[in-house]
């Protein structure tokens, strides 16, 4: 197996669990789920499913931005709502941060997330 190797960014809100930010092995780098915490002050941010998916995907820019990547690298990007009807609002948000062709995703719906949030994106990248 090869080594792995752990990625942190303190521009990204810290774990609140016993896991890391990002976890790079070989030429891929696996990014736990980011819920919308503001990492300055470890709050949700205030506002609708559009302002808690802008700071999800902030997040994870901070954290792949550490890995030395950008969204470009993203191969495939998970989705959590606890709502499905926010569904089309998270898909404009992350138009913005991504373009064609777009990665591969899913979408599932959850009863709650941490922290009561309303949204949580994880994503796997690939170096290269």
């Amino acid at each position: 197996m090869s080594s792995r190797r752990i990625i942190h960014s303190s521009l990204a809100p810290k774990a609140i669990g016993p896991y890391s930010q990002a976890v790079q092995v070989g030429n891929t780098v696996y990014l736990s789920g980011q819920t919308p915490i503001d990492p300055a002050s470890g709050d949700l941010v205030a506002g609708d499913i559009s302002a808690q998916a802008r700071q999800v995907f902030e997040n994870l820019k901070a954290v792949l931005t550490a890995a030395g990547l950008d969204f470009d690298n993203v191969a495939r990007v998970g989705i959590y709502l606890t709502d499905l009807g926010n569904f089309a609002a998270v898909n404009e948000i992350m138009k913005t941060y991504f373009s064609e062709p777009y990665p591969a995703r899913s979408t599932i719906g959850v009863a709650a997330l941490p922290k009561a949030a309303s949204v949580e994106i994880d994503m796997i990248a690939v170096i290269g």
